[in-house]
Formats: structure tokens, sequence, C-alpha cells
């Protein structure tokens, strides 16, 4: 595959996987269920989908990834499963504008994460970001308090840091963890069926979350976990921000729920921030293999 199509086809597969994720929160907000029952239907979904996925493609290919590989691989399932409840526990206890706005802090903490455990030291500009990307956070989390949002928020960031910890251990193993996202809602979802044991099922309209866990969670994870093999990591950044801007407005649309001024304030900045340090990361990326082509021409 040549350059141009291989990067073409990374877009598509990231543009696809951002636009299907922006319906995640809508969808469980259709449901209409408790926590818990949305928790074990959306996850239990996830996985019978991707175990179904992975099965059809070993069945065809010897080189289909490994659904945990190693314990590299084993520790970034736990991770993500537990992401996964602090993501649920958001969705319940604060606004969906909060939640998307602070959920793109991810990014900021696996540039973090991987300064200090990869020794991939930041540049002033990315140190800049954080810091202006930190103020945003704290204008929402400030806005919450005296609310009843503030744990919410506080779950957001919580599923923001556990995202960008697989993130850095994926990066650091070298392996590939195309399924692991989805074998670890198994922590979540063994959790889920003990508590729908104690407080019973509970949910009204069961076939938007089936849909969100079968369908829209797998296709999502899969192009997005895909597309970076093609395309360069500030692009990939970028259409993760769709979910950023979208999902707010999805739920304004169906649910009219407005986010509050400084919410809006706030995930602003973060959103300006994150654009502007993708689109440079973009142009710096653009110079050095620019200056590559020069000093070692093919």
């Amino acid at each position: 595959m040549s350059s141009h199509n291989a990067h073409t086809k990374g877009l598509l597969l990231t543009a696809l996987g951002g636009l299907m994720l922006t319906v995640d929160i809508p969808l469980i907000r259709l449901a209409h269920g408790e926590a818990w029952t949305i928790l074990l239907l959306r996850t239990g979904c996830t996985f019978v989908a991707a175990l179904i996925v992975w099965a059809v493609w070993r069945s065809f290919s010897k080189n289909a990834p490994h659904l945990i590989p190693g314990w590299s691989g084993l520790i970034v399932a736990v991770i993500y499963g537990l992401g996964a409840v602090a993501f649920i526990t958001g969705v319940y206890n604060t606004s969906t504008a909060n939640l998307v706005f602070i959920l793109a802090f991810s990014t900021m903490f696996s540039a973090l994460l991987s300064w200090l455990f990869l020794n991939e030291r930041p540049r002033p500009l990315t140190l800049a970001a954080m810091a202006l990307m930190i103020v945003g956070i704290a204008i929402i989390v400030g806005d919450s308090i005296g609310t009843g949002h503030l744990f919410g928020d506080v779950m957001a960031l919580c599923s923001a840091f556990a995202i960008a910890c697989a993130i850095t251990i994926s990066r650091a193993s070298g392996r590939d963890m195309g399924f692991t996202a989805l074998t670890g809602v198994l922590l979540p979802f063994a959790l889920a069926v003990f508590m729908v044991s104690r407080t019973g099922f509970q949910v009204e309209a069961p076939w938007w979350i089936i849909l969100n866990g079968a369908v829209v969670m797998p296709f999502a994870f899969f192009c997005l976990a895909n597309g970076p093999k093609y395309i360069s990591g500030p692009e990939v950044a970028m259409f993760y921000l769709l979910e950023t801007v979208l999902a707010p407005v999805w739920v304004w649309m169906i649910f009219a729920e407005t986010p509050s001024c400084n919410s809006l304030i706030g995930g602003a900045i973060l959103i300006v921030t994150l654009v502007a340090h993708s689109l440079w990361q973009l142009h710096e990326g653009r110079k050095r293999r620019a200056a590559l082509a020069v000093a070692y021409p093919v």
C-alpha cells in the first residue's frame, strides 16, 4: 500500500471511529436504566461482539492479535476496565459536557506519563498547553462545587487518567493491544453482575444500550485502535475531539441539557488548546520529515 493510500485509510478509519464514539453517551442516556444495569449490558455486549470478531479473524488468519498479549496486556485490560467503571459513574453524576471536556485531558495525561516513565520530555509548547488545559479543568470542576456534579467530574478525571495509563503501557510494551480494551470490559462486567444481583435489573429501553455495546463500541474502538498504524498521533487526537465537540450537541438536541456558562468556557479552553497543539505537532512532524528527505534522499 502506498504511503498516500495508507494515510487516507488511517484518516477514514479514525474519522469513522471518532464519529461512532460521539453517540456513546446519548445511547446510554436513551436506555433510561440504573448505572449497574447499564454497565452490565454495555460491557457484556461489547465482550461478546469482540469475541465473535476475534474468533472469525482467527479462523481466517493465524496473524490475528491475542486478546490479552502477556502480562502487559493483562495490566492494560484491568486499567481499561477500571476506566470503564469510572466513565459510567461519571455519566450518571455529572453533565455530558463536563464529562467529555474533562475526558479530553487524557491527551495531556499521556504526555505527562510519557515524560515520567518513557523519558519523552515534552517541548515547552506542550507544557504550556498542559497549563492552559489545567486552567480549563479547574474552571469546569470549580463550577461543579456545591452543584452535586463534583463527584462525577472526579470520576471523569479518573477515567481520563486510566486511558492515559493504558496508552502509555501499550506504547512501552510494543505489543498489539487492538482487542485488549474490548476484553478489559470483563472486570466491570463481573462487578456489574454482582451489583445487579443485589439491586435488580433496571432498564426501560435495553435495545439502545445493546446497540451501543454490540455495535457502536466495538466498531469505534477497533477503528481508533488501528488508525495510529497509518496516521500520526496528533491526527488521531484531532478525531478523538469529535466526541468532545459533538456529544454535548446530541445530548442538548435529545434531552435539552444545556451546559453551564463556566463549563462552556472551560471546555472552549480545552478544545482550542488541543486543536492548536495538534496542529503545531502536525507542522513539526512535516518539518522533520522534510528535513530527513533532504538529508537522506531516496
